[in-house]
């Protein structure tokens, strides 16, 4: 009966986390109550409610570590944001040809996604298309490409997206392999939508809006030191992990604290307006906590329906049923366009363990490319689509009928590659 219920509260939950816009209901609200909800029911129903409240913090561990490192890597973004660091990248782009401006955006995208994550490159190369042009169709198409792009370059990184991190921090992949193995199937994903777009602008031109390039020097100078210092401490994190065996969000800890203390450094003898501007105090205030909020309602829930035994079931009816681990992996990439990608990989997690998928076993590396993408065929199945979309209003439908085909032809592209890569190294 306690199975049942929480198979309710679950469902209920991810109904309000779906509708979230309609309901006007954040979807952290939802996915907190959904989390303690179904622990609550758990420990309720357990013949050793002790030892189910020990679970929970055995758990927690685990969902912090991620929590931390989500929070350190948006703090140092949010730092080279503010600082101008941004503007120094985009401000190299000079064509005025709006194919060579596509693929530019596209690969700019998919290697700036790879070293920060997908959803801050997805906002940041949004406005910065917004600034270079002028009409509003031909903004919503390079809206979608970003989105495809940006999904695409996070899949292969353990810093690019959060589903290959939460991979990583568990010990499914290693960092340098899935860069390895996943780069030119998620290059795939990319390539094939951006070619057929750019055919479809072939010999169009634009004229650029002006950008406001103000700024002095020593701001253009702290800007590049807070860029190259934050990529640097970015990259870092895999190496320190490599070094070190400390969980990654002891690296990006430590990445925060050094960043911390550089520009306490620059910013010392300013006015006390201009440090609180560029402060990390002021960072902190401007990241996403309410999808750090998200993760850790719905984390909560994945590790309750794990400990209860439903995922295990779950398990052993996909396998049971598709009787192929990548048709398993593709149906859950398909099914992050619907449901957020995040408790899909928590779940996957918890249904499949290393004993039988052991670190860097293909299944896992299918797994991050499948999930990492699949969440483009949907404007709302991604965090970088759901971002871009506020901020270009882009339309559901207007994205379903442009977009989702090229996202989906880029998906099976990256399958077919992943597969024939796999096949020819073997």
């Amino acid at each position: 009966m306690a199975i049942i219920f929480v198979i309710i509260v679950f469902i209920l939950g991810y109904l309000g986390i779906a509708f979230e816009h309609p309901l006007r209901l954040n979807k952290a609200a939802s996915a907190l109550i959904t989390g303690v909800l179904c622990w609550t029911i758990y420990v309720l129903q357990s013949a050793a409610p002790d030892l189910a409240s020990e679970e929970l913090v055995d758990h927690l561990g685990e969902i912090s570590s991620i929590l931390f490192f989500l929070m350190g890597a948006m703090t140092i973004v949010e730092l080279i944001d503010s600082h101008g660091g941004f503007k120094i990248l985009t401000s190299k782009i000079t064509t005025t040809s709006k194919s060579k401006l596509l693929l530019i955006i596209t690969f700019l995208t998919f290697f700036l996604s790879a070293l920060l994550d997908n959803l801050t490159t997805a906002i940041v190369m949004t406005s910065l298309c917004s600034k270079l042009l002028r009409g509003k169709e031909e903004r919503l198409w390079f809206a979608g490409i970003v989105i495809i792009a940006a999904n695409a370059g996070g899949a292969w990184s353990p810093l690019g997206d959060v589903t290959t991190t939460m991979l990583w921090i568990g010990g499914q992949i290693s960092a340098l392999n899935i860069m390895k193995v996943l780069i030119l199937p998620s290059l795939a994903v990319c390539t094939i939508p951006a070619t057929i777009m750019a055919l479809r602008f072939r010999r169009q031109t634009f004229s650029r809006v002006q950008q406001d390039n103000a700024g002095t020097p020593e701001e253009k100078r702290d800007g590049k030191i807070i860029l190259y210092l934050g990529v640097s401490l970015l990259i870092f994190v895999p190496v320190f992990k490599t070094i070190t065996n400390l969980p990654p969000f002891m690296g990006m800890l430590l990445s925060l604290g050094l960043i911390w203390v550089v520009v306490a450094f620059l910013h010392k003898k300013k006015p006390a307006e201009v440090v609180r501007q560029y402060s990390v105090a002021h960072a902190l205030q401007r990241i996403d906590t309410q999808s750090i909020l998200f993760f850790l309602g719905i984390l909560l829930a994945i590790t309750a329906l794990q400990s209860i035994g439903i995922l295990n079931s779950l398990a052993q009816f996909l396998t049971g049923t598709l009787k192929n681990n990548y048709l398993v992996g593709t149906a859950l990439g398909l099914l992050s366009a619907i449901v957020d990608n995040v408790p899909l990989v928590a779940a996957s997690q918890g249904m499949f363990h290393l004993s039988d998928f052991p670190t860097d076993h293909p299944f896992w590396e299918f797994l991050a490319l499948t999930t990492g993408t699949g969440g483009s065929a949907i404007i709302i199945g991604s965090a970088a689509g759901v971002a871009v979309m506020g901020i270009e209003h882009v339309d559901f439908m207007w994205y379903l009928k442009k977009i989702s085909w090229l996202a989906l032809v880029g998906f099976a592209a990256g399958i077919g590659v992943y597969l024939l890569q796999l096949s020819f190294l073997n």
